[in-house]
């Protein structure tokens, strides 16, 4: 299994709960399609450097997870078409850092 972080930017504009339930269905779906969610940073509202779909700002999260290259791309495609989203980021984390820490 690979590690991977996602950094999720949610929409300020809707209700907490709202953003609670997207970031467990995602946390459930990492689980679902053969991966471990870990670590859960919630970075909260943060400005924009520039405008993103006429927004000044956004609540971060980032997630931590494991898992293979078909559970990345499940997720991608859920927070692709997710309406609270506003941004998403995946990346793989390298084998050396993993090794490191």
């Amino acid at each position: 299994m690979r590690h991977y972080e996602a950094v999720i930017i949610y929409d300020v504009s809707i209700e907490p709960q709202a953003i609670q339930a997207s970031l467990d269905r995602s946390l459930a779906l990492i689980d679902e399609v053969d991966g471990k969610a870990g670590a859960l940073d919630r970075w909260g509202r943060r400005p924009f450097a520039y405008e993103v779909k006429h927004k000044t700002e956004g609540y971060y999260v980032i997630v931590s997870f494991t898992g293979e290259p078909s559970t990345v791309a499940e997720l991608d495609r859920t927070l692709r078409i997710a309406d609270e989203v506003l941004r998403h980021k995946i990346i793989r984390i390298p084998d050396a850092v993993v090794a490191a820490a």
